[in-house]
């Protein structure tokens, strides 16, 4: 395969500590980074040995070296930059949520579409070892039919990280957006259903500012009849993560396995005792660069495409219905 030559739209701390690494892993190149902040957009490319740094979007699309984008940008943003960059015939890697709202999101797509470029969503997480080896249980009838899932995902966010996340709900802050998108894309993955109706309750724990939730909980209904539990927040220093599927003849009880990193555990749970499940640790951010690049070539399709990023957005904005009606919202994409 030809190498692939990156930009990355947004100096972000993902982009340095997993994205720019999983590129060069992968035989990809990273050329341009832009930020809002010329300093930073120098400061950034010298600290990863990327050539050309602007706050130009027009002239990193003009240049026609450039194959493909990461979208690291603040929520708000994604469009419009995702949009420019398919219309000037780039693949467009974008990070969730893709955009505000479902509208918005399917004009993205659409702009993938119509540019006949690949569009996909860095949903990273089910590119986790730990997460296919529960979907392969699932398909291979290990537990039975999936009656319950259930997904701890609080965590404690830095505060490195924190900024526009639990202060500026214009650019999309708050958990929902950041963390609850992430576990519906992961249950729609390992149980191969799709949640149909949700319930949820935010909460204002002190971190998050202007009426911004930095934690939440769900109850999720899924096509097949499945119930599903999720609790995400930025304000757990000590949870630790997990994900459990409990089925009519088994249960998957995975712990530390909601992460950027290729850890944790699976355990098999049977009426024939527990045995601890085997999976790939290849870095996560490395697993989805390689289906992306692959997909370049025309050989399969990313991990996550953009509608897999309008289905967790259309569930990330029915949390938010739900929690502030006090009523079951259902799940609709508009696809």
């Amino acid at each position: 395969m030809t190498s692939i030559n990156w930009a990355l739209i947004g100096a972000s701390n993902i982009a340095r500590e997993f994205v720019i690494g999983a590129i060069r892993d992968n035989g990809g190149t990273v050329s341009w980074v832009m930020s809002s902040n010329a300093e930073r957009a120098r400061a950034y490319a010298d600290a990863n040995g990327i050539e050309k740094a602007t706050t130009d979007l027009d002239a990193l699309l003009a240049d026609p070296a450039v194959d493909a984008v990461y979208i690291s940008t603040t929520n708000e943003l994604h469009r419009d930059q995702a949009i420019a960059a398919a219309k000037a015939g780039k693949h467009v890697l974008c990070e969730k949520p893709l955009a505000l709202s479902l509208g918005d999101a399917h004009a993205m797509v659409a702009a993938g579409r119509a540019a006949g470029v690949v569009f996909a969503t860095n949903h990273h997480l089910r590119n986790a070892g730990a997460h296919r080896a529960m979907r392969q249980a699932i398909k291979d009838g290990l537990i039975g039919r999936p009656l319950a899932a259930r997904v701890f995902h609080a965590v404690y966010l830095p505060e490195s990280l924190q900024g526009w996340r639990i202060t500026n709900p214009s650019a999309g802050g708050g958990v929902v957006l950041d963390i609850a998108v992430h576990d519906a894309d992961t249950l729609r993955f390992v149980l191969d259903d799709e949640p149909e109706a949700v319930a949820a309750i935010t909460q204002g724990g002190g971190m998050a500012s202007a009426g911004l939730a930095d934690a939440v909980m769900t109850t999720v209904r899924f096509r097949s009849g499945l119930i599903a539990q999720t609790h995400d927040a930025f304000t757990a220093k000590f949870a630790g993560t997990g994900f459990e599927v409990h089925g009519t003849e088994g249960s998957l009880i995975a712990r530390d396995v909601m992460t950027q990193r290729p850890i944790g555990e699976v355990v098999l749970r049977t009426a024939e005792g527990e045995r601890s499940l085997d999976f790939d640790r290849t870095g996560l951010y490395v697993t989805a660069l390689a289906a992306f690049h692959a997909a370049i070539a025309g050989e399969g399709r990313p991990a996550a495409d953009g509608e897999d990023g309008i289905r967790s957005l259309a569930f990330g904005l029915a949390v938010l219905a739900a929690a502030e009606t006090g009523r079951t919202v259902p799940v609709e994409t508009g696809l």
